[in-house]
């Protein structure tokens, strides 16, 4: 039991380093193509990047369907994905991007910071030259706006508070699928 319960732990964490990596080198680079709709505005429900997380959950669901049948711990690793992309779902796509009915803008603490960085994220257009590819490890937006204003010479094409939060308290890139 303890054992399966830090593979679990163990793979939602290693999940951060996973999704990191696969954000900036395949989405970012050549899976571009299937993420560009997750960047642009959306019309409808589903945008294209939503073929990630089936793939991801087709992984997942092959892992423990070959750990219940006998190939241990790979359920618990299975699961483990599972629960991080739960997280993402909830977080990302409801929290952030307003694909869930709620609308909460969290003020303070870690869930504030995480909101920021993805919204900084999305602060440039296009795949080149962004910042802040994790999910649950967001660095500080003052470094992330440091990052910013290096890469990009300057000012990007919204100013500084923009890249956080617009003026109605509600960000940019969420406003997109309104």
């Amino acid at each position: 039991m303890i054992v399966n319960a830090l593979v679990f732990f163990a793979t939602l964490t290693a999940m951060e380093g996973v999704a990191y990596y696969a954000h900036k080198y395949v989405m970012h680079g050549w899976g571009w193509g299937w993420h560009r709709s997750h960047h642009e505005p959306r019309e409808g429900w589903f945008e294209k990047n939503d073929l990630y997380a089936v793939v991801f959950a087709g992984l997942a669901i092959v892992l423990i369907a070959l750990g219940t049948q006998g190939m241990h711990p790979l359920e618990w690793i299975g699961a483990g994905m599972t629960a991080y992309g739960l997280l993402y779902f909830v977080v990302h796509d409801g929290l952030v991007h307003h694909r869930w009915p709620f609308r909460f803008v969290p003020r303070s603490g870690y869930v504030k910071r995480l909101y920021q960085a993805h919204l900084m994220h999305h602060a440039v257009d296009g795949k080149e030259r962004c910042v802040s590819f994790g999910f649950l490890y967001a660095p500080s937006t003052a470094r992330l706006k440091a990052q910013l204003r290096a890469m990009h010479d300057g000012p990007l094409r919204k100013t500084d508070a923009d890249v956080a939060t617009t003026a109605q308290g509600e960000p940019a890139s969420a406003r997109r699928d309104s």
